[in-house]
Protein backbone atom coordinates (compact mmCIF):
# COMPACT_ATOMS: atom_id res chain seq x y z
CA UNK A 1 0.00 0.00 0.00
CA UNK A 2 1.78 3.14 -1.21
CA UNK A 3 0.87 6.80 -0.67
CA UNK A 4 -1.61 5.64 1.95
CA UNK A 5 -3.31 7.61 4.69
CA UNK A 6 -3.93 6.00 8.08
CA UNK A 7 -6.05 7.01 11.06
CA UNK A 8 -4.52 5.67 14.29
CA UNK A 9 -6.50 6.04 17.50
CA UNK A 10 -4.68 6.41 20.79
CA UNK A 11 -1.52 7.50 19.00
CA UNK A 12 -0.09 9.82 21.66
CA UNK A 13 1.77 7.15 23.62
CA UNK A 14 2.63 3.48 23.96
CA UNK A 15 1.65 1.12 21.16
CA UNK A 16 -0.20 3.80 19.23
CA UNK A 17 2.78 6.16 19.19
CA UNK A 18 5.06 3.33 18.02
CA UNK A 19 2.61 2.43 15.24
CA UNK A 20 2.42 6.03 14.07
CA UNK A 21 6.21 6.33 14.02
CA UNK A 22 6.75 3.19 11.96
CA UNK A 23 3.97 4.06 9.52
CA UNK A 24 5.51 7.48 8.90
CA UNK A 25 8.88 5.82 8.34
CA UNK A 26 7.16 3.71 5.69
CA UNK A 27 5.90 6.83 3.94
CA UNK A 28 2.32 6.66 5.20
CA UNK A 29 0.50 9.85 6.05
CA UNK A 30 -0.69 9.37 9.64
CA UNK A 31 -3.58 11.18 11.24
CA UNK A 32 -3.33 10.55 14.95
CA UNK A 33 -5.84 10.75 17.76
CA UNK A 34 -5.61 11.61 21.44
CA UNK A 35 -8.18 12.38 24.11
CA UNK A 36 -7.16 15.99 24.62
CA UNK A 37 -3.89 16.81 22.88
CA UNK A 38 -4.07 18.13 19.35
CA UNK A 39 -1.52 19.38 16.82
CA UNK A 40 -1.03 19.40 13.07
CA UNK A 41 -1.05 15.60 12.94
CA UNK A 42 -3.34 14.71 15.86
CA UNK A 43 -7.06 15.19 16.42
CA UNK A 44 -8.47 15.54 19.94
CA UNK A 45 -11.56 13.45 20.69
CA UNK A 46 -12.83 12.04 23.98
CA UNK A 47 -14.21 8.65 22.98
CA UNK A 48 -16.40 8.59 26.08
CA UNK A 49 -18.60 11.08 24.24
CA UNK A 50 -21.18 9.42 22.00
CA UNK A 51 -20.56 11.67 19.01
CA UNK A 52 -16.76 11.75 19.33
CA UNK A 53 -16.04 8.94 16.82
CA UNK A 54 -18.16 10.67 14.18
CA UNK A 55 -16.44 13.99 14.80
CA UNK A 56 -13.03 12.28 14.70
CA UNK A 57 -13.82 10.49 11.44
CA UNK A 58 -15.13 13.62 9.71
CA UNK A 59 -12.13 15.69 10.76
CA UNK A 60 -9.71 12.93 9.74
CA UNK A 61 -11.38 12.57 6.35
CA UNK A 62 -11.18 16.31 5.81
CA UNK A 63 -7.48 16.39 6.69
CA UNK A 64 -6.92 13.38 4.42
CA UNK A 65 -8.48 15.14 1.44
CA UNK A 66 -11.37 12.67 1.42
CA UNK A 67 -9.42 9.43 1.45
CA UNK A 68 -8.43 7.16 4.34
CA UNK A 69 -6.93 3.78 3.47
CA UNK A 70 -6.18 2.29 6.86
CA UNK A 71 -7.83 2.42 10.28
CA UNK A 72 -5.93 1.18 13.31
CA UNK A 73 -8.17 0.94 16.38
CA UNK A 74 -5.72 1.13 19.23
CA UNK A 75 -7.34 3.46 21.79
CA UNK A 76 -8.25 1.63 24.96
CA UNK A 77 -8.96 1.94 28.65
CA UNK A 78 -7.76 -0.45 31.35
CA UNK A 79 -9.07 0.56 34.76
CA UNK A 80 -9.95 -1.73 37.69
CA UNK A 81 -13.61 -2.28 38.48
CA UNK A 82 -13.95 -4.42 41.65
CA UNK A 83 -17.27 -6.18 42.15
CA UNK A 84 -17.37 -4.70 45.65
CA UNK A 85 -18.00 -1.22 44.31
CA UNK A 86 -21.35 0.49 44.65
CA UNK A 87 -23.73 -0.79 41.96
CA UNK A 88 -23.95 2.54 40.15
CA UNK A 89 -20.16 3.02 40.16
CA UNK A 90 -19.55 -0.52 38.90
CA UNK A 91 -22.00 -0.06 36.05
CA UNK A 92 -20.56 3.32 35.12
CA UNK A 93 -17.04 1.86 34.94
CA UNK A 94 -18.34 -1.04 32.86
CA UNK A 95 -20.08 1.23 30.38
CA UNK A 96 -17.15 3.65 30.12
CA UNK A 97 -14.74 0.85 29.25
CA UNK A 98 -17.05 -0.70 26.68
CA UNK A 99 -17.71 2.75 25.20
CA UNK A 100 -14.00 3.39 24.59
CA UNK A 101 -12.73 -0.12 23.86
CA UNK A 102 -15.61 -1.50 21.80
CA UNK A 103 -18.37 0.91 20.85
CA UNK A 104 -16.08 3.68 19.61
CA UNK A 105 -14.02 1.12 17.69
CA UNK A 106 -17.22 -0.24 16.13
CA UNK A 107 -18.38 3.24 15.17
CA UNK A 108 -15.07 4.04 13.48
CA UNK A 109 -15.03 0.66 11.74
CA UNK A 110 -18.52 1.35 10.43
CA UNK A 111 -17.51 4.76 9.09
CA UNK A 112 -14.44 3.23 7.44
CA UNK A 113 -16.35 0.36 5.82
CA UNK A 114 -19.03 2.74 4.53
CA UNK A 115 -16.32 5.04 3.14
CA UNK A 116 -14.64 2.23 1.24
CA UNK A 117 -17.91 0.83 -0.07
CA UNK A 118 -19.08 4.25 -1.25
CA UNK A 119 -15.79 5.07 -2.97
CA UNK A 120 -15.26 1.52 -4.30
CA UNK A 121 -11.76 1.52 -2.83
CA UNK A 122 -9.99 -1.17 -0.84
CA UNK A 123 -9.21 -0.58 2.81
CA UNK A 124 -7.83 -2.23 5.91
CA UNK A 125 -8.68 -2.22 9.60
CA UNK A 126 -6.29 -3.39 12.30
CA UNK A 127 -7.88 -3.98 15.70
CA UNK A 128 -5.62 -3.93 18.76
CA UNK A 129 -7.44 -6.39 21.01
CA UNK A 130 -5.96 -8.43 23.89
CA UNK A 131 -5.25 -11.96 25.02
CA UNK A 132 -8.02 -11.21 27.54
CA UNK A 133 -10.49 -11.70 24.69
CA UNK A 134 -9.72 -15.44 24.87
CA UNK A 135 -8.13 -16.01 28.26
CA UNK A 136 -10.17 -13.57 30.35
CA UNK A 137 -8.61 -11.20 32.87
CA UNK A 138 -8.47 -10.49 36.59
CA UNK A 139 -11.58 -10.34 38.82
CA UNK A 140 -11.34 -6.53 38.59
CA UNK A 141 -11.35 -6.49 34.81
CA UNK A 142 -14.47 -8.30 33.60
CA UNK A 143 -15.30 -5.21 31.54
CA UNK A 144 -11.92 -5.11 29.82
CA UNK A 145 -12.03 -8.78 28.83
CA UNK A 146 -15.61 -8.43 27.57
CA UNK A 147 -14.75 -5.36 25.50
CA UNK A 148 -11.83 -7.10 23.81
CA UNK A 149 -13.85 -10.26 23.16
CA UNK A 150 -16.43 -8.03 21.51
CA UNK A 151 -13.73 -6.45 19.36
CA UNK A 152 -12.71 -9.90 18.10
CA UNK A 153 -16.32 -10.68 17.19
CA UNK A 154 -16.55 -7.35 15.38
CA UNK A 155 -13.32 -8.04 13.51
CA UNK A 156 -14.30 -11.51 12.35
CA UNK A 157 -17.68 -10.29 11.13
CA UNK A 158 -16.12 -7.49 9.09
CA UNK A 159 -13.58 -9.87 7.59
CA UNK A 160 -16.19 -12.44 6.56
CA UNK A 161 -18.61 -10.03 4.96
CA UNK A 162 -16.47 -7.41 3.23
CA UNK A 163 -13.45 -9.26 1.87
CA UNK A 164 -15.28 -9.49 -1.45
CA UNK A 165 -15.23 -5.67 -1.54
CA UNK A 166 -11.49 -5.45 -0.97
CA UNK A 167 -11.91 -4.58 2.72
CA UNK A 168 -9.52 -6.53 4.93
CA UNK A 169 -9.63 -6.89 8.71
CA UNK A 170 -6.86 -8.09 11.02
CA UNK A 171 -6.64 -8.32 14.82
CA UNK A 172 -3.76 -8.49 17.26
CA UNK A 173 -4.03 -9.89 20.79
CA UNK A 174 -1.11 -8.67 22.90
CA UNK A 175 -0.51 -9.88 26.40
CA UNK A 176 1.11 -7.49 28.83
CA UNK A 177 3.00 -4.76 27.03
CA UNK A 178 5.46 -2.30 28.51
CA UNK A 179 3.17 0.74 28.45
CA UNK A 180 1.99 3.17 31.11
CA UNK A 181 -1.45 1.54 31.01
CA UNK A 182 -0.08 -1.90 31.93
CA UNK A 183 2.67 -0.69 34.24
CA UNK A 184 0.45 0.21 37.17
CA UNK A 185 -1.36 -3.10 36.88
CA UNK A 186 1.87 -5.10 36.85
CA UNK A 187 3.06 -3.26 39.95
CA UNK A 188 -0.23 -3.86 41.75
CA UNK A 189 -0.06 -7.58 41.04
CA UNK A 190 3.47 -8.07 42.32
CA UNK A 191 5.53 -6.80 39.42
CA UNK A 192 8.23 -9.32 38.49
CA UNK A 193 6.31 -12.12 40.17
CA UNK A 194 3.65 -11.87 37.51
CA UNK A 195 6.26 -12.61 34.85
CA UNK A 196 6.38 -16.23 36.01
CA UNK A 197 3.18 -16.70 34.00
CA UNK A 198 4.96 -15.62 30.80
CA UNK A 199 7.24 -18.34 29.37
CA UNK A 200 9.19 -15.72 27.43
CA UNK A 201 10.12 -14.17 30.78
CA UNK A 202 9.25 -10.60 29.86
CA UNK A 203 6.38 -8.48 28.61
CA UNK A 204 6.19 -7.31 25.01
CA UNK A 205 7.52 -3.93 23.92
CA UNK A 206 5.33 -1.38 22.13
CA UNK A 207 7.65 -1.67 19.14
CA UNK A 208 6.98 -5.41 18.84
CA UNK A 209 3.22 -4.90 18.75
CA UNK A 210 3.62 -1.94 16.39
CA UNK A 211 5.67 -4.04 13.96
CA UNK A 212 2.83 -6.58 13.80
CA UNK A 213 0.22 -3.85 13.35
CA UNK A 214 2.12 -2.22 10.50
CA UNK A 215 2.62 -5.60 8.84
CA UNK A 216 -1.12 -6.18 8.97
CA UNK A 217 -1.88 -2.69 7.75
CA UNK A 218 0.55 -2.61 4.84
CA UNK A 219 2.04 -6.00 4.01
CA UNK A 220 -0.16 -8.88 5.12
CA UNK A 221 -1.58 -10.92 2.24
CA UNK A 222 -5.28 -10.53 1.63
CA UNK A 223 -5.77 -14.22 2.38
CA UNK A 224 -4.87 -13.44 6.00
CA UNK A 225 -7.99 -11.33 6.45
CA UNK A 226 -9.90 -12.48 9.53
CA UNK A 227 -6.71 -13.61 11.26
CA UNK A 228 -6.01 -12.99 14.95
CA UNK A 229 -2.32 -12.72 15.78
CA UNK A 230 -1.20 -13.50 19.33
CA UNK A 231 1.72 -11.66 20.90
CA UNK A 232 1.82 -12.67 24.55
CA UNK A 233 5.10 -14.48 25.13
CA UNK A 234 3.26 -17.84 25.09
CA UNK A 235 1.31 -16.91 28.23
CA UNK A 236 -1.81 -17.99 26.36
CA UNK A 237 -1.63 -20.41 23.45
CA UNK A 238 -4.77 -21.15 21.44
Amino acid sequence: MTSATALVTGSSRGIGAAIATILRERGVRVIGHATSTTDDTTIAADLLETDAPAVLWREALQRADGRIDLLISNAGQFQPNPITLDDADWLENWEDTLRINLTAAAQLSRFAVKHWLQTARPGRIVHIASRAAYRGDSPEHWHYAASKAGMIGLHKTIARHYACNGIMSYAICPGFTDTAMAGDYLASRGGPGLLSDIPLGRVATPLEIADIAVFCGLDAPESMTGAVLDANGASYVR
